[in-house]
Order: C-alpha cells, then structure tokens, then sequence
C-alpha cells in the first residue's frame, strides 16, 4: 500500500478512533514501510498531542485524561485481555481468597474461572460479580462470591467509597488482581479514577500476593492516581513480553512477569 507519508498519518489517526489503539507491526504490514518509519509517524504525532505511543505502539491521547466508559472499552484490545484472563486463571488455587477489582480485563478473567474448589471471590465491580454468580449458578466453580458495599458508579459500573475500603479490612485476602489505567518505572501502577484507585489501594495493602492483569497498551503510560509503585506487584501478566527497556531496572528483579 503506497501513500504519501501525510496520508499514512491519517489513516494511523482514523484507526486510533475507530478501536483505539495501533501496533507498529500491524501499520508495518499495512502500509509496507519499515518499523523506523512508523515510530517516526508515531512520534511526530505525539508531538502534535494526537496520541500518546505505549510499547509496541500507540493509543489515542484523550485516554490519558479520560476513560471511556465501561461498554466502550469492552472492545478494546478484546483478544489481548482474554488471553490474560485465561492465563492468570492458572494462579488461583483451590481454596484461595481472591479479590478482583474493576476494569474490562478484570471482567474477560472473571469470565475464564472454572474448575475450582471452594475459592471466595471479592469484588467491587458489578459486571464482574455478574458473571461469577452465572458461573456459580452453572457449577463452573465451587465457592462464594462477596460484593462488596459503597457508592455505585453507573457509568464503569464500580462500586467505591469509605465503605467499601473498610468491608476489605475485614478480610485476610489470599491474592489480589488489579487492573491498571497504566503503568511505568517511575510512576508504578495507576488508574484514571481516584475512587476506584482508593479501593485498589486497599486491596493491595490487605492482601498477601498482588498479581497485575494488563495488557500492553498499558505500558509506560501514566495515568491521574496512583495504585501502588511497581516494587508491591508480585506478578504481572500480559500479552507481551517483559520490556526490554526495563532490564536494567533491578529493583524489578522480584516481578514475575508471566506471558500470556
């Protein structure tokens, strides 16, 4: 596909609204350039403020101030967070007390457990909860499933606030998975929303294991609130590999980053 380098620009920015995100290999093989060439597009994009690139690619920069909704984002790089689902299934052992916190990868998780005996499943996400007592009620798993209290956001369909953080107090909390709006080396894991961030947080501070769902598009972004710094994450699973950038970083050398 042969385009002039202004009309490659804006077919790179008409894909970014229609899902949101780019790869550089995908536009490599679109528009038969070389990869040098689409990082520099990316780039010089970046620098007009029309995006924001992340590793292996780029995603819109309105997502840096404000997620979309909930629904919106369950399409978003839909098969990159089903895998992980079904990858960080494997952490759960039977008996385990788990919480999950929000978020469209949490939901594509919740959607994988099966085969499991007498787990306790904590939450704070309404789609989420949805989807466990659907599977409970199919005997998919064995267990309980808490929902827990406090203010609910129709819009991410969340449920925060003083309440909720004190009803996770009351638990001794086996593994926490946490999503993330983004994530880097100097500013840790962070989300968009402070009420959301808050009850994270506190998941984080209660549990024994804090595990990281994400996919790539996460990766060196920054986002309002800050969930906890890289060094409190037990595991991290993504889609991609562990960045080759951050290999020099030994205070990660705890991590266990697993690919889905």
């Amino acid at each position: 596909m042969s385009v002039l380098p202004e009309e490659r620009k804006n077919e790179i920015l008409k894909e970014l609204k229609k899902t949101g995100k780019v790869k550089v290999v995908e536009l490599v093989e679109q528009f038969q350039v070389s990869e040098e060439t689409i990082r520099r597009d990316l780039m010089i994009l970046e620098e007009k403020g029309l995006l924001k690139r992340v590793y292996g690619g780029a995603i819109h920069a309105v997502f840096q101030s404000e997620e979309p909704p909930f629904v919106q984002r369950t399409t978003v790089n839909q098969e990159a967070k089903v895998k992980v689902g079904k990858k960080a299934v494997e952490l759960i052992t039977d008996g385990d007390v788990i919480a999950i916190d929000v978020g469209t990868t949490m939901l594509e998780f919740a959607k994988q457990i099966e085969k499991k005996k007498d787990i306790i499943i904590i939450t704070n996400s309404l789609p989420v909860s949805s989807v466990l007592t659907e599977s409970l009620n199919q005997h998919m798993f064995t267990g309980q499933v808490l929902l827990l209290g406090g203010q609910i956001d129709p819009k991410h369909q969340s449920i925060s606030g003083s309440l909720t953080e004190q009803m996770l107090n009351q638990f001794n909390i086996d593994k926490a998975f946490i999503s993330a709006g983004g994530f880097s080396i100097q500013k840790g894991v962070s989300n968009y929303h402070l009420h959301e961030t808050l009850v994270s947080r506190k998941m984080v501070e209660v549990s024994k294991q804090v595990i990281l769902l994400t996919d790539s598009s996460k990766i060196g972004v920054d986002t309002f609130s800050k969930v906890c710094p890289l060094e409190k994450i037990d595991v991290v699973v993504c889609e991609q590999p562990f960045p080759d950038i951050w290999k020099d970083h030994q205070e990660l050398g705890k991590m266990n980053w697993i690919q889905a």
